[in-house]
């Protein structure tokens, strides 16, 4: 709304052309993301706990955990609305890839907010059944890989790149579907799994969004992604402004959320957040780097695999407790240590994969 208006007002007073780019409208994506996390956060804590809106644990889980029950939840929905409303002030909503990022961090956020409120309803940690909610998921990724498969207009938004080596450029086809399916699912779920600490989750999203953004800036750059070597996507760039108010929704909610958190995010937060990340990743062409930097998500979802086909297999567990920040906790580490060497983690994962920008 503020772009178009800036675009109306730079006809007749050239200072406000400025807003046409695309850095300056990412940090005042940024900025409006975290004021408006800042400002609604209070409030939707308050309604929440009137409400009655509290977390529900699980009796198997770590003890420790047990304090946090009512602690309000679904604060997914602080980051979705304060997402949303920087990208109508600063985004450029006739973008395909900005619709297509905010239509997944929308749809993947109702399907873990209904998640949540059955587990409300139902009074117990069970929400939607395990088949229910992959088979939505599944939905959702398919119509959305299928929309972005059919608006291709440049062969490199559907080719395979390897990071640090120049020359593996492989034409996808139809095999972009599976890509896009296993990328955008395998991420929400990867995210789902990890959001079990007070701010484990979210710190890692935002390093990784952040890191997105700049990998979209560079991509729909046509002159610094041919320095680079980097595929180049028209219009792609625009998904920076998206990434930057992903980050500031991000901080905003980790202000609520940080060790004693005030706030969960719930599965509405972590399947949206997911979601969309994994979607970006896709659209920068960006997937094997997507994977790297999310390391930490990655481990969590293979040691609740381990876990699972061991007990199965063996009747032994590898693990004390799965997902692996529970193995941890069983172990005896504070919470706080293990939130923050998972962040430290995140931290050098994204470095490494920003390193891909220049090493190719």
């Amino acid at each position: 709304m503020l772009l178009w208006l800036a675009e109306y007002l730079s006809r007749y007073i050239s200072g406000f052309r400025v807003v046409d780019y695309i850095t300056l409208r990412t940090v005042l994506a940024t900025l409006t993301a975290l004021v408006f996390s800042f400002a609604l956060g209070p409030l939707l804590i308050r309604k929440l706990t009137l409400h009655k809106v509290g977390q529900r644990v699980r009796q198997e889980g770590p003890q420790s955990h047990l304090g946090k029950a009512g602690t309000p939840t679904m604060g997914g929905v602080l980051i979705i609305v304060a997402v949303v409303a920087a990208m109508l002030l600063w985004g450029r909503l006739g973008n395909r890839f900005v619709e297509v990022a905010l239509v997944t961090l929308v749809v993947f956020g109702a399907i873990g907010g209904t998640d949540d409120l059955l587990k409300l309803v139902r009074g117990r940690s069970q929400g939607l059944s395990a088949r229910r909610k992959f088979l939505l998921q599944s939905l959702a990724a398919v119509g959305i890989g299928v929309w972005l498969y059919v608006t291709v207009q440049n062969p490199a938004e559907i080719t395979f790149y390897l990071p640090f080596i120049k020359e593996i450029a492989i034409p996808m086809g139809g095999w972009y579907l599976l890509s896009g399916y296993l990328v955008v699912v395998g991420s929400s779920n990867a995210f789902n799994l990890t959001d079990g600490l007070d701010g484990l989750a979210i710190m890692p999203a935002v390093l990784i969004g952040g890191a997105l953004g700049i990998f979209a800036y560079v991509t729909g750059n046509f002159r610094v992604a041919d320095y680079l070597a980097m595929p180049y996507v028209y219009g792609v760039g625009e998904l920076t402004v998206f990434c930057g108010a992903l980050v500031g929704a991000g901080i905003g909610f980790l202000w609520f959320n940080t060790y004693p958190a005030q706030l969960f995010m719930g599965d509405t937060g972590s399947l949206a957040l997911g979601g969309a990340l994994g979607i970006v990743a896709l659209m920068v062409r960006e997937e094997v780097v997507f994977f790297v930097m999310a390391g930490v998500f990655v481990a969590e979802t293979f040691s609740v695999i381990i876990q699972v086909s061991s007990y199965r297999l063996t009747g032994r567990r590898v693990f004390r407790m799965a997902p692996l920040h529970h193995h941890y906790e069983l172990k005896g580490w504070p919470e706080p240590k293990i939130i923050v060497r998972f962040w430290i983690v995140t931290l050098i994962l994204v470095l490494i994969g920003l390193a891909s920008l220049k090493v190719r």
